[in-house]
């Protein structure tokens, strides 16, 4: 195939793939749109004064009950965390874990996975010193722990008071075939489930073993905690809305519970944030009350309650921590909490600015308070409320844009967000007067403020990038907004003029001329990043480009990014030229070839930019062969991480042919010497002399082994790349018989080797003799260690909460030397007694892992497509 054939294919798949990931925001705005019309449906005949004077008559003792209970729901939900690092057997402060527990629950409740809210456990834990596995483990078990306790009290009451189910879903084709009229055979099979793992629970006292995998299940003590623990929260979250119902609705407690689960299980299957309207629909529905906006008043109190006040209870902490922290009286928080909390302000900020801007769309769409009509009247021109009705609407719409500069802490949204929180305190209250609407964005500009040193990228904000789950959030807020505004307003008659009415009393036009006004700048913002000039193309780079890399890798800690130089993958370098990204394009995957390369500032802003480059192009962010200490960076990203084996370091300080345990490499090296085998290193731009015969001895070398060259995690042989480095060769009788291709890193920090290669018929132990001399003269020359390289897929966990990825890996790596001698390989490396650290790919995970993986194998095979990205910024 050529190249532009396969450049053909690429695109193809490119294409199919920018339309794949279109499908689920699809499906949820497709959902949420169902949920609104079932709404619309069920409201027909009431007005938004029902609903308001519905919520006038919620007592405060009602209100008390709700809050208390809403503590109780999310202090039992720090019991999920807590069961689960105690099974991992990991020793953490109840408060870390209550912290990591309350902002994850928070986050996810209110926003999702759209907007990212899901990730924000790996982010905290990861600060915390947990592995991305035990990470994984935690959510397995709180996710157990969720499903016991559902299973367990759903299952109770649809057995004890069967619920009969909605005549939506009696007449679906489905229940042609099933003679159930009522939920009892769903809770029959919900209990049953429960009794089933129990059972094993209690047989079971030992792992199970299937090649290779150990298969274990708690402990019946441990499960029935989780069943006690889920199955309280669960009450206490349904009591919430329980305690701010209506009197008219006089459902037992149990019935409600049963309509309140099934409510919540649609709301999370739907991925719409918070489940906001899907919730609202099934209750309306399946509690069918005759006033049904006073139910729909209770719903949006309890989502005040239970929502919306735990997460500006998380922003008010982080406000305080960072207004705070060099106070005396606070010195031992700060220093117990400081690092997990540069991990989440930047996030927690961004979604409280989204719920902000949502608040302002929504409110534009609403009529105002009667009662505030005179002091609008006789303190604030007409002009003026028209006007900032219109703006507050529009700076909405910006906030819920800018959050997302916010959450890639760029400082130029750090500076809008915080002028336009300002302003909008300002149009609430020439708007309408609305001092409760004023008072939540000054504690939004009061929570920001403090914390102007978490956004430090200097990234033009016009750059910013947009994914298809933020896009979507934002839709969704303004299909709302026009709902909402369509329902306060039904019963005014639509006609042109509504347009240009303008008096204190119109709401209705007020309303018109603001949503559109916010859809404007969404639509305008949309044409922007579909019209803008994109930057000049970038292929292989030129001899500049590798002289620039050249002098950056001199000064890198890591021998790996002499990759750079090897000129078969593209280069992003930063504006001053002192930091760069090399990395390649396959399908759809845009791939890095291990961490950016440079000052960690730097490196950091162009890890980014990357990020930034991948969405403009609608393409997958990989980071191949990254290190453990940079995964909080690519959480930062929305990245998850996956272990792909562990690199072998063997610290050359105490490297020595000495002792009982260098007795094989002992014997390996005096055979070697005996046969004649002498070590040089030529320095690095000296060898052109060498390389007729280093060809010769490489073609032998592929072609005894009936292979080829492979690229971008290994170099080849090229002059060019090899006149980069120093060679270190093996000669019997002055005839070179082994020669590999080193890496020195700056400040002498690690050695490594690429190309290592030998010929045929040589002296037997030759190559472990070209390694110990090599490692001999690196401990010479005063370097720290020697890097192996990496044994894939060692190190992974089996264990019964193990990612499938790692299980999959851990049966290839046992069973797999059929493929690759994966066990051999690292037994190889054993022998010189090296330090493991782990490596991971860093991607966006989810259902297209096997193909990112795929791209990633084919460039590394050699049979990826030789061209670059084009129209590249």
């Amino acid at each position: 195939m050529t190249s532009g054939g396969r450049r053909g294919a690429a695109g193809s798949w490119h294409w199919k793939s920018r339309l794949l990931g279109l499908v689920g925001p699809l499906l949820v705005l497709c959902v949420f749109a169902a949920a609104i019309y079932v709404l619309h449906r069920e409201l027909h005949a009431y007005h938004l004064r029902d609903i308001e004077n519905s919520l006038a008559r919620i007592g405060w003792l009602q209100v008390a009950a709700a809050v208390a209970l809403t503590a109780t729901s999310f202090t039992l939900l720090t019991g999920y965390d807590w069961l689960a690092v105690h099974f991992i057997e990991r020793s953490l402060p109840y408060v870390q874990v209550a912290l990591a527990s309350f902002v994850s629950y928070v986050c996810s409740y209110n926003f999702g996975a759209l907007l990212g809210g899901t990730t924000m456990r790996y982010r905290l834990y990861s600060t915390f010193g947990l592995s991305p596995v035990e990470i994984v483990k935690i959510v397995a078990i709180c996710t157990l722990t969720f499903v016991l306790g559902f299973c367990t009290l759903a299952g109770s009451l649809f057995v004890l008071d069967p619920l009969p189910l909605p005549e939506l879903i009696l007449n679906s084709p489905l229940f042609n075939y099933i003679p159930a009229t009522t939920v009892f055979p769903i809770g029959i099979a919900l209990l049953a489930a429960v009794v089933v793992y129990l059972a094993a629970s209690f047989v079971w006292h030992r792992p199970i073993v299937w090649r290779g995998f150990e298969i274990a299940l708690p402990s019946v003590r441990f499960t029935l905690m989780q069943v006690a623990i889920a199955t309280a929260d669960l009450m206490a979250a349904g009591g919430v809305l329980y305690a701010v119902l209506p009197a008219e609705i006089s459902t037992p407690y149990a019935t409600f519970l049963g309509i309140w689960l099934m409510a919540q299980v649609a709301g999370i299957l739907s991925h719409v944030p918070g489940g906001l309207g899907v919730v609202e629909a099934v209750l309306l529905v399946m509690l069918a009350p005759e006033d049904r906006a006073a139910l729909l008043g209770s719903i949006i109190l309890y989502r005040l309650i239970y929502y919306l006040m735990p997460l500006g209870v998380a922003a008010v902490l982080l406000a305080a921590h960072e207004g705070f922290q060099q106070r005396a009286i606070v010195t031992r928080f700060a220093g117990m909490f400081g690092r997990w909390v540069p991990a989440i302000v930047p996030r927690v900020l961004a979604l409280t600015t989204f719920a902000g801007g949502a608040m302002l769309v929504v409110t534009g769409a609403l009529p105002r308070h009667v009662g505030r009509w005179h002091y609008l009247a006789t303190a604030v021109p007409l002009p003026a409320v028209e006007l900032s009705h219109f703006l507050a609407s529009v700076t909405g719409m910006a906030l819920l844009l800018l959050a997302r500069g916010l959450q890639q802490r760029l400082d130029a949204a750090y500076h809008f967000t915080v002028a336009l929180l300002a302003g909008g305190i300002v149009l609430s209250l020439l708007r309408a007067f609305d001092v409760e609407e004023a008072a939540i964005l000054l504690l939004m500009l009061v929570s920001l403020l403090p914390c102007r040193q978490y956004f430090d990228r200097r990234a033009s904000l016009a750059g910013e990038t947009l994914t298809s789950g933020w896009l979507t959030s934002i839709v969704l807020v303004l299909v709302a907004a026009v709902w909402l505004g369509a329902f306060s307003h039904k019963h005014v008659e639509y006609s042109g003029a509504l347009w240009w009415q303008f008096a204190l009393a119109e709401d209705a036009p007020r309303f018109l001329r603001a949503t559109v006004g916010a859809a404007a700048v969404l639509l305008m913002v949309g044409l922007w990043r579909l019209l803008r000039p994109v930057g000049p193309e970038t292929g292989l780079p030129d001899a500049a480009d590798l002289d620039a890399a050249a002098r950056i890798v001199a000064q890198s800690p890591r021998a790996s990014a002499h990759l750079a130089l090897v000129g078969d993958k593209s280069l992003l370098f930063n504006a001053d030229r002192t930091a760069f990204v090399m990395f390649a394009v396959e399908g759809s995957s845009w791939v890095t070839m291990g961490d950016p390369v440079g000052p960690e500032s730097e490196a950091k802003e162009l890890a980014w930019r990357f990020r930034e480059l991948c969405d403009r192009h609608a393409g997958w962010p990989v980071f191949y062969q990254v290190a453990a200490e940079s995964l909080p960076l690519y959480l930062d990203l929305g990245l998850m991480p996956l272990k792909l084996g562990e690199e072998a370091h063997v610290p050359l300080a105490d490297f020595s042919l000495e002792g009982s345990n260098r007795r094989s490499l002992r014997q390996a090296h005096h055979h070697a010497v005996q046969a004649g085998c002498a070590f040089e290193v030529a320095p690095a731009g000296t060898i052109d002399a060498l390389l007729p015969e280093l060809r010769e001895i490489s073609d032998e070398w592929l072609r005894t082994r009936d292979a080829r060259e492979k690229c971008f995690s290994l170099g080849y042989f090229s002059a060019d790349y090899l006149r980069r480095c120093p060679i270190a060769l093996v000669r019997v009788e002055g005839r070179i018989v082994a020669f590999s291709n080193l890496w020195p890193s700056g400040a002498k920090h690690e050695l490594s080797g690429d190309l290592m290669r030998y010929r045929h018929g040589g002296p037997s132990g030759v190559m472990d003799f070209l390694f110990i001399e090599t490692m001999l003269w690196g401990r010479a020359q005063g370097f720290g260690r020697f890097n192996l390289g990496m044994a894939p897929l060692s190190g992974l966990d089996a264990g019964p909460l193990a990612p499938l990825w790692h299980r999959l890996g851990t049966l290839v790596f046992r069973h797999g030397e059929h493929f690759y001698n994966f066990q051999g390989l690292r037994h190889y490396k054993e022998k010189f007694a090296p330090r493991w650290e782990p490596k991971y790919l860093a991607s966006p995970g989810g259902l297209w892992t096997p193909r990112i993986l795929a791209n990633v194998a084919t460039l590394i095979g050699g049979t990826a497509a030789q061209s670059r990205p084009t129209n590249a910024a």
